[in-house]
Formats: C-alpha cells, structure tokens, sequence
C-alpha cells in the first residue's frame, strides 16, 4: 500500500512539472513572456548563477528532474511481485493500434494524439514568432534588402527555432539506462521511430531555415561576404551550415535503403552527432544551447554510462551452431547470478574479433528464473557482421588445434520492460515472423518457470510463427521440448506455423523440428577474462549519478563564469550609469564563442566527474564478481533430434499461405 501511494505521487509530481516545462515552451513565442524573461535575465546577472543558470534552471534541469523521478519510479515497479493481478487500465484502449501504415508503422489513439498536439505546438510557435516579427521590421545593416526580401529572411530564421524545437527530444527516444518511455510501457526498439520522424522533420526545417538564408544572401549579392563568417559576436554563420552539412550526412546515412544494406555506413556516420552538436552550440550560442541541452545531457551521460558498464569484457561460453540450411547460432554467456533480468529483454553485443566498433542488439532467449549462470541468444545469420561470426564459429569448428581459442566479447544490458504484464492476463496470443521469434523464446520459457502453485500464470497461448522457408523453424530448437512435451497440464500451448515460401507438404511440426535440430556445439576456453555479465547500475544508482553530474555541471560553469566573464558581470552591475552605446558596447567585449567554449568545457568535466564515480561503482560490483561457470572445453559435440514422450500433435503447420488473422482472433478469447 505505501509503495502504491509513493508511486501515485511521484506520478503527479512529475505531470505537474512537465505540465510547467510544458506552458513555459508555449508562452516563450510570445511577447510577455520575452519582456519577463529580459528582466528576469537582467536581475539574474547581479546574482552567483547569473542568465546561465537562469536558463539551466527552466529549461534544462526540469527535464533531468523528470529523469531522475522516473528512475525512482521505475526502481519501485521492478520490485513489484510480477505476477499481481491489476485491473483493466481504462485508458487501454488508446494504446490499441488505430492506424497501420507500411510507411508509418503502427499508431495508436495516444501516438497521433501526441504527434498532432507537438504539430500545433511548431504551427504556434512559428504564428506568433513571424506575426510579431512583421509587426517590428528592422532592416539589416549589412544588408540592403527589399522589404519581401528582409520578410523571407525572417521566415527563413523562424524555420531554425522550429528545427530547434525538434532538437529537444530528438535524443529523448534513444535512451536506454535512462529511459523515460519505459515509464509509460515503450521499450526502445518502440521509441527509436520517433527519433527517426523527429530527426528528419529537424532536417527538413533546418534545410529549408539554411537553403532559404542562402537564398536572400545570394539575391542581394552578399553571399560570399555572409557565408564565409565567423562573426565574434552573434550568430556564427559557418558554424551553422557546417552543422548544417553534417545533418544531412547523418539523415542521408539514415535512410532504409542505406540503414539496411549497409548498416557500418549507418552507423559510423550517427557519430557525426558530435560534430552536429558543436557546430550547432557556435551557432545558436549558449542561450538557445540550453532549450535543448536536457537531451543531449541525458544522451551523453546515458552513453557513458553504458561504456562504462560494458567493461571489462566477459567471454563466450559456448556456441551452438545449427547446420545448413538453417545458418544461425545459440551463444551462452556467463551472467552474475545476482542479475535478473525480464523476457523479452535485450542486451547489445561487440566482439572485437569480428568489428572493434559495432555493438549489434539480440534478445535474450533464456529466462533468468531458469540459468542463474548463464543467459543465452540466437543470432540468425544472413549477411554481414552476422555472417562474418557464423564464419568465425565455424572455421573453429573445423580448425585441427587440439584446444578451443577464447572469444571475448563486451556487452550492454540486459534492457527491458520493468514489469512483466503478459503474466497479468489468463491467455496470450504471440505473432512473430522470422528472427521475430526471439523474444517469445524467453517468454515461453518465462511462464514454464512459473511455479502454479503460488502463483496465477497465462493458461492458454497460441503462438503464431510466419517464416519464408521452413528451414527458419530450427529457431524453435530451445523451446522444442516445452512445445513437444508440455510439462503442465494447466498449460495449453498451440503452435502454428506458416512457410509462405514452399509448397504443401506433409511434414509435421514434430518432424521438422527433429530434422533441423542437428547442431554442433563448441565450448570456448575462458582464459581471456574471469568477468561475466553484471548488468546496468541499478536505477537509483542512476538517479543519483545524474543528481551529481547536474551539480557538478552548474558549480563548474559559475566557476569559469566567475573566471572568465567577471569583466562582464561588473559592467551589467553598473548598468543604470552607462549610456546606452557604452553599455552595447560593454557586453561585445566578450566574443559569444567563449561562452559557448565555458559550457562545452562544464560539461565535458561533469561527464569526466560522473564517469569515473561509476568506474568506482562498476570496480566495486566486479570485486564481489563470482567468476563465470566453465563448460568442459573441448571440441564439436553432435546433437540429434528431440526425443520426446508424450508429443502433442495438435500443432499446425500450413504451407504456401498467410495466417487469416481475422479467424485467429474470432476463435481465441478476448
């Protein structure tokens, strides 16, 4: 009951704040809001924080604030018992699909509610930015523009902050340690589409904010002395069309038809974001640096915090290597057993023996209820880095050393839902098409540990498994015993597959089963590291990292600002006795650019700071490491079929078609 009440205010705690983080995007278009917000700044540099911490205060830190008290949230719902019953939310039918799209994917009530009410927001902020802007024409000095000219300039210039606007949560979807769309039941490869609709629409304003500025400067013949500036005071305009180039470098890299066929261009490219990052800090300088800056706090300490958690490397424990034609393999890895994990949980993967730079995402298939020292996931292998391991597997595999080399591996993870809300229904309907089956592997195996005597588990599940070639099926090997032998009576389990690709024949899920379930298995040696898989810190660990890494952040930019900017602090405390063009010419003593380089440099030594306290953090937990279970090290072992006592036969398997899902749903309960 007390942990009831204490989530349900941490809940509104946090509504109330992103309610305030909220009106204040809202009224910031508007003149009001920039008459307080001058005063406010004005007051605010007769004070130790100064306009910087003013606007770290109300835009960024809110954002962290919300972090910080859903990782509390989150920390309270991992401990709730998994399998209590809770009653039908009333808002469950706004998260059901409403509209699919082989473009758009999947959307629900709540997504297109959402994505309309963050349209209308940029449709406001761009009305009220231009409205009041034609109202106050100011014809630009280095300029000799007409007036539909100076007007497109302004437009052009609105375009930037509504690109600006994008930039805020660009980086929130992307999360993984610090995610807040867990909180509301979104994993990540969810939420990773609206990094990809916020990322292109930042492009697409940025481009026609760039393109169009371009355009005035070349019309009034001034392009070539605009374009090439680096202004000491301002808008730096290089810097803007550098950050400009590499955007579109990082979006053009982006798209399927690159992302899928050449996946190291994706991803090598994505690290330009740094770059982009600078550049658009030059730019836009510090004041407009903090509306985004919450997401590119949380972004870079979340990546940090997941480089340090994926050190030092642990080892493969064994592989299992099906034979052709299916091509895929079942690695083991070892796993603290302290570390519990949820299915359908994913861990990210780099063997530095196949890319020293590629960190590749799998579903775990084991259950953590089941392997206290190991935690297992299959890798379909078809072109590229995957094909490259099969390879690897397999030339040791036929290698004549006497002894198995040792492959280390480094990983990130487990990540994965908070609660398990499967167990919470009477009956389950899973789809899965190809490798899509992984992560139904650990729920299976999930609801097997279950001990139904304490507690209520799903009592019926039909799993519905679409594959091309029947070949595919062998991803089913882990679980073919539960699917062959169901170990519960209570328990009704119904498999149908579809091979879209062959033609009928009269196999049998049992048959085909016992066909592809020939594997070689190889133990690796161990040598190389004594370390297994602990985990990310837990959440309050987090929480209270991020507290610290926004603290050290603010003492060390009031430090440097105390330092470097003193000369200006001075010259605005004696304001009121200074004409007019003495004071504007006290504030552009100080070039922008060096309050820019002062928050660059505050931020890096905050991630410095926060980094080595979780390098602290992570040594501690691996001095308590229990070392990894070692299979017998040796070569190949054979492995046949499935033998199996009492076999159920009411499986189905279809061949040459598609499930008629409107039958399925007719026939299984609601």
């Amino acid at each position: 009951m007390a942990k009831a009440i204490q989530l349900v205010v941490l809940k509104v705690l946090m509504i109330i704040i992103f309610a305030g983080w909220t009106a204040v995007w809202i009224l910031k278009p508007t003149n009001l809001w920039t008459r307080k917000w001058k005063g406010a700044e004005d007051s605010s540099r007769h004070t130790e924080f100064g306009y910087y911490g003013l606007n770290f205060a109300v835009y960024t830190f809110p954002l962290i604030f919300l972090t910080m008290i859903g990782l509390v949230c989150l920390n309270l719902v991992s401990r709730e018992p998994p399998q209590s019953r809770r009653a039908r939310s009333a808002t469950i039918g706004f998260s059901n699909p409403v509209f699919v799209n082989s473009f758009l994917g999947i959307l629900s009530s709540i997504e297109i509610l959402a994505v309309f009410l963050f349209v209308l927001f940029l449709a406001w902020t761009f009305y009220a930015r231009i409205s009041n802007d034609f109202k106050k024409l100011v014809p630009v000095k280095s300029l000799n523009l007409d007036l539909w000219q100076l007007k497109y300039l302004r437009v052009a210039t609105r375009f930037g902050l509504l690109a600006e606007a994008c930039l805020v949560l660009l980086l929130l979807p992307i999360l993984r340690g610090l995610a807040l769309f867990q909180l509301l039941g979104i994993q990540f490869e969810a939420s990773v589409r609206y990094h990809i609709w916020l990322g292109t629409s930042m492009v697409l304003f940025a481009t026609i904010h760039g393109a169009s500025t371009l355009f005035i400067w070349g019309v009034s013949h001034h392009i070539q002395d605009e374009m090439w500036r680096w202004q000491k005071t301002g808008r730096i305009y290089l810097a803007g069309e550098m950050a400009l180039v590499t955007g579109l470098i990082i979006w053009i890299s982006s798209l399927p038809q690159i992302r899928r066929r050449r996946f190291e261009i994706f991803y090598y490219t994505h690290h330009l974001y740094i770059i982009f990052l600078i550049f658009f800090l030059f730019h836009a300088g510090d004041r407009h640096f903090y509306s985004v800056f919450a997401g590119i706090f949380l972004f870079c300490l979340d990546k940090l915090l997941r480089i340090v958690q994926s050190r030092p490397q642990t080892c493969v424990l064994s592989a299992r290597i099906f034979l052709f034609p299916c091509k895929a393999i079942e690695l083991t890895l070892p796993k603290d057993p302290r570390l519990k994990y949820t299915p359908t949980s994913v861990i990210y993967m780099k063997i530095p023996s196949i890319s020293r730079f590629q960190w590749h995402p799998f579903s775990i298939t084991s259950s953590s209820n089941l392997d206290d020292h190991t935690m297992s996931i299959v890798v379909k292998c078809n072109e590229g880095w995957t094909s490259s391991f099969y390879d690897a597997i397999q030339a040791e595999l036929d290698s004549d050393t006497g002894s198995m080399s040792c492959m280390p591996v480094s990983i990130e993870g487990p990540y994965g839902p908070a609660s398990l809300d499967f167990l919470r229904h009477d009956s389950l309907l899973m789809i899965a098409g190809g490798a899509g089956i992984t992560p139904f592997l650990s729920i299976l195996k999930e609801i097997a540990s279950v001990n139904s005597s304490r507690y209520r588990f799903p009592t019926r599940v039909q799993l519905i498994y679409v594959v091309k070639k029947s070949q595919d099926i062998c991803l089913l090997n882990s679980v073919s015993s539960l699917l062959l032998n169901q170990p519960s009576t209570q328990l009704s389990l119904k498999l149908k597959v579809y091979v879209t690709k062959e033609e009928r024949s009269n196999a049998t899920v049992r048959g085909l089963v016992n066909d592809l379930s020939l594997a070689r298995t190889v133990n690796f040696s161990t040598k190389c590291s004594n370390y297994a898989v602990h985990g990310p810190e837990s959440y309050i660990s987090m929480a209270a990292m991020t507290a610290l890494s926004s603290i050290k952040f603010i003492v060390s930019l009031i430090f440097f600002n105390h330092i470097f900017l003193s000369d200006e602090k001075k010259s605005g405390a004696n304001e009121k006795m200074v004409i007019p063009s003495e004071k504007k010419a006290a504030k552009e003593k100080t070039p922008s650019s060096v309050a820019d380089l002062l928050l660059l440099a505050s931020f890096i030594i905050a991630l410095a700071c926060n980094t080595f306290l979780a390098a602290i953090l992570r040594w501690r937990r691996l001095k308590k490491d229990i070392p990894p279970v070692s299979p017998k090290q040796g070569k190949a072992t054979e492995h046949g079929s499935v033998e199996t006592k009492s076999a159920v036969e009411e499986h189905e398997l279809h061949f040459g078609e598609r499930p008629n899902f409107q039958d399925i749903f007719s026939n299984f309960p609601k």
